[in-house]
């Protein structure tokens, strides 16, 4: 990011607010949606998506990937296991906001980056250091304060975080660009969300048609909400440093907690403030332990660099070393939000995740990384 002039980085960062400010402000699009169920809604945005980043690809004339990839059974499998779980992150979210659980479908996004933690914990066998131990047992407490508030753990959130979680595990895998991956995935989507659809009309189900044409127009909708944020997203990962997306990435739930309250209206009982407080803490520590660590080894680098190169081409070195540094210790996979997603497609390892919303491969989320929303 040192190399990049300081339009470029406007640019980057334009790009990056356009992004997550998307993610945040796509529960307002989903309800346009009704009278169709989250399961129609869903399926035309697994088939309209396909749509619009094929065009994007046909456009960019970026095929080369896909027929590597044809090529190597291993990574298809992955990308057939990601498309599962975004599809569940999709469809959960999609539900939660159309049936007035804006506020809990946030929460998900506020924890991801403490779930995200933990399975690196279990699966990747990595170590934490103490303040990332402090938040984890934090968030873990949260979790336990919602669940007495709610009468019931908040299994929207924690169903997002989850699969949110374990996309951006597999994205890591499979090491993909995001307009390729959201292809290769919604590739794999696309045919049972048209057998659905068509299930859907033979029953005299579908609204597809059967409404206003603008409501059809709406459904098509659907894929430019999952490919635009993404396309953003992309552009500013390559502008900005790691750092400021991992800063940027909150925007999407804090946005979509927003909404829930003065928007949609929802509750928010003391217990439950009490609880997101607790995750709001969690993310704290996380972010002031990154930032820390991204000091430490941008002091390290600079030190190295003086040892090993005179002059003034250690300054130098230490100069580019620093914002390196402090994008690797500072954030992890952003997927997404629809929020993406993923960013939605930067993967660092779980541990030092200043949090992720995405990705969201853009296509998840609200968030998301299109996982994200």
């Amino acid at each position: 990011m040192a190399g990049k002039s300081r339009g470029e980085q406007q640019i980057g960062l334009l790009n990056g607010f356009a992004a997550y400010g998307m993610w945040g402000l796509v529960p307002l699009f989903w309800p346009l949606l009704k009278p169709s169920g989250a399961v129609e809604i869903l399926a035309h945005r697994m088939a309209w998506s396909l749509v619009v980043v094929g065009a994007v690809l046909l456009v960019m004339r970026r095929w080369a990937w896909a027929g590597e990839l044809l090529r190597q059974p291993r990574k298809l499998a992955l990308i057939a296991i990601a498309a599962t779980v975004i599809t569940v992150n999709w469809g959960v979210y999609i539900w939660a906001v159309n049936s007035e659980h804006v506020v809990e479908a946030s929460l998900g996004y506020f924890i991801n980056p403490l779930v995200t933690i933990a399975m690196g914990v279990l699966l990747l066998k990595e170590r934490l250091r103490p303040v990332q131990w402090a938040a984890v047992g934090v968030g873990f407490a949260a979790v336990l304060v919602l669940t007495i508030g709610y009468g019931h753990p908040p299994w929207i959130s924690l169903c997002l975080a989850f699969s949110f979680a374990t996309y951006g595990l597999v994205k890591k895998k499979v090491n993909l660009g995001g307009i390729e991956s959201l292809a290769a995935e919604t590739a794999i989507q696309f045919l049972p969300a048209v057998a659905y659809l068509v299930w859907l009309g033979s029953r005299g189900d579908a609204t597809f048609g059967a409404q206003a044409p603008g409501h059809a127009a709406l459904l098509a909708a659907t894929g430019l909400v999952t490919a635009v944020p993404l396309v953003c997203f992309g552009a500013a990962a390559i502008r900005v440093p790691l750092s400021t997306l991992g800063l940027l990435q909150y925007m999407a739930p804090v946005f979509q907690f927003l909404l829930g309250i003065f928007y949609f209206h929802e509750a928010m009982p003391p217990e439950r403030w009490a609880g997101f407080a607790l995750v709001w803490l969690a993310l704290s520590l996380l972010t002031f332990d990154a930032l820390r660590a991204a000091r430490r080894g941008a002091r390290a680098l600079r030190e190295s660099a003086r040892a090993t190169v005179p002059g003034t081409a250690a300054e130098t070195a230490a100069e580019t070393a620093e914002p390196a540094a402090t994008a690797t210790g500072a954030t992890g996979a952003v997927a997404s939000a629809d929020s993406a997603s993923t960013s939605t497609e930067v993967v660092c390892t779980s541990t030092e995740v200043a949090g992720t919303a995405a990705l969201t491969a853009g296509t998840a989320g609200p968030a998301g990384p299109h996982g994200t929303s």
